[in-house]
C-alpha cells in the first residue's frame, strides 16, 4: 500500500508538470517509491495485547480498532505517563471483520471524532437499499455507476455488498470492474489464510460471489473503462475522488446523464466527493472543469467508523476514567459535539486542541 501511494504521488506530481495546473513550480510528490522502500526496511510485525520495550522507560501496547484489516489503538507509556490513541476506530458490527477490543487504561486519552456529530442510519430490513436503487436505474437507461472507493476495506466491503444485493435478486447481472491496483493488492491480502483470524467466523474465504467480475489491472484495461461498451459497475479509487485511476473516469463519465457515480464514504471538504455530495455542478479535475450531469447517490450504510454513540462506548468500555480526554481528528463542529456528549454523558475533563496546541501529559 505504501510503496503503491508513493507511486501515485510520483505520478500525479509528473501529470501536474505535463498539465500545467499546479500551484508549486515544479510539483513535487510528498513521498517517492524509493521513499516507502526505505520506510518498509524498518517495518516490524507486533501483536495485539503485547507490551512492547521501546526503551527502558517507554513502551507501546496495540488494541484491536476494528477498523479496516490491522487496524490498531496505541498506548504510549512513559514512565508514570501513558498516552492511549484511538486512531479510527472502527463499528461494534463490522460486517466483515472482528470487532474491535475493550480498551487498556490510560491517564490521556486521544479521540479521533470523525462521526462525532451523528449516529449511523439503520438499514432496516434492505440494505443498501438506495444503491439497489440507483444500479437498477443506470443500467435500465444505459449507463454505468462509478462507485469512488477506498483501496483498503471499502472495496472489500462495496464487493461483499454486490454479492448480497445480487443473490438477493435487487440488482442485475452486470459486469463489475475493479480498477484499482492498491485494491487488487488489498483483496489479496484479504484472502490470505493468515488472515483468517481477523474475519467474522461466518464470512466465507472468497468474501463475495459475482458472476461478471473483471479486474482492470493494467493502464489499457482502465482507460477503456472510461467509455464503456456495455452497462457496468466500477469500483475505482480514491473514496474521496481526490486522487487514483477514479480521477480519469470522472471527465468521461460525469458528463453523461445516462451514468451514477454512487458514493460510499466520508467525504473531507474540499474533495471532490464532497463536492459532488454538496451539488456542484461543475468539478475541477487535472486543472479542467467538467460538468456535472451524471446522477450523485451517497449511500452512508458503507461506514466503519464509528459513530458518536460507539465512540462514546468504546469511552465507557475504559477500566477507569482518565485525567483528560483530548477530541482530534474531525471537522470542528464534530469534535466540538463529541466533546460536549463526553462532558455531559461521562463528566470528564475534555478539550478539543487547537492546531499546534501543546501540553503536559503524566
Amino acid at each position: 500500500m505504501l510503496r503503491d501511494s508513493g507511486h501515485l504521488q510520483e505520478r500525479d506530481a509528473e501529470m501536474a508538470r505535463e498539465g500545467r495546473y499546479s500551484r508549486h513550480d515544479p510539483p513535487l510528490p510528498l513521498y517517492t517509491v524509493a521513499d516507502a522502500d526505505r520506510a518498509i526496511g524498518r517495518f516490524r510485525t507486533v501483536d495485539f495485547g503485547i507490551d512492547t520495550p521501546l526503551t527502558e522507560r517507554a513502551g507501546f501496547g496495540l488494541t484491536r480498532a476494528g477498523h479496516v484489516l490491522g487496524s490498531a489503538s496505541i498506548r504510549l507509556r512513559i514512565d508514570d505517563a501513558s498516552v492511549l490513541f484511538s486512531g479510527d476506530l472502527g463499528r461494534v458490527g463490522h460486517p466483515l471483520l472482528r470487532p474491535r477490543a475493550a480498551p487498556p487504561a490510560a491517564r490521556t486519552i486521544v479521540i479521533e471524532s470523525t462521526y462525532g456529530d451523528r449516529d449511523h442510519p439503520d438499514p432496516g430490513a434492505h440494505p443498501h437499499a438506495a444503491l439497489a436503487d440507483a444500479i437498477r436505474r443506470t443500467i435500465a437507461r444505459g449507463g454505468s455507476v462509478l462507485i469512488p472507493a477506498f483501496a483498503i476495506d471499502r472495496t472489500e466491503l462495496v464487493l461483499h455488498a454486490l454479492s448480497a444485493l445480487w443473490r438477493a435478486g435487487e440488482i442485475p447481472a452486470v459486469p463489475v470492474y475493479v480498477d484499482s491496483p492498491m485494491a487488487l493488492a488489498a483483496l489479496d491480502v484479504y484472502r490470505e489464510t493468515v488472515m483468517r483470524a481477523e474475519f467474522l467466523p461466518d464470512v466465507e474465504p472468497t468474501m463475495f460471489d459475482l458472476p461478471m467480475l473483471h479486474t482492470a489491472r493494467s493502464a489499457e484495461e482502465s482507460m477503456a473503462l472510461n467509455a464503456p461498451r456495455t452497462p457496468c459497475i466500477i469500483i475505482s479509487s480514491s473514496g474521496m475522488a481526490s486522487g487514483g485511476r477514479v480521477v480519469h473516469h470522472l471527465p468521461h463519465l460525469l458528463p453523461d446523464r445516462r451514468n451514477t457515480v454512487a458514493l460510499t464514504g466520508y467525504q473531507a471538504r474540499g474533495t471532490r466527493g464532497r463536492a459532488l455530495l454538496d451539488g456542484e455542478r461543475e468539478v475541477k479535475v487535472m486543472g479542467r472543469y467538467v460538468p456535472v450531469r451524471a446522477e450523485i447517490v451517497n449511500d452512508e450504510e458503507f461506514s466503519v467508523h464509528a459513530d458518536a454513540g460507539e465512540l462514546l462506548g468504546w469511552l465507557r468500555e475504559l477500566p477507569e476514567p482518565p485525567e483528560t480526554v483530548y477530541v482530534v481528528h474531525g471537522e470542528p463542529g464534530a469534535s466540538r459535539a463529541l466533546a460536549a456528549r463526553i462532558r455531559e454523558e461521562l463528566d470528564w475533563c475534555v478539550v478539543v486542541p487547537s492546531v499546534g496546541e501543546r501540553v503536559l501529559v503524566g
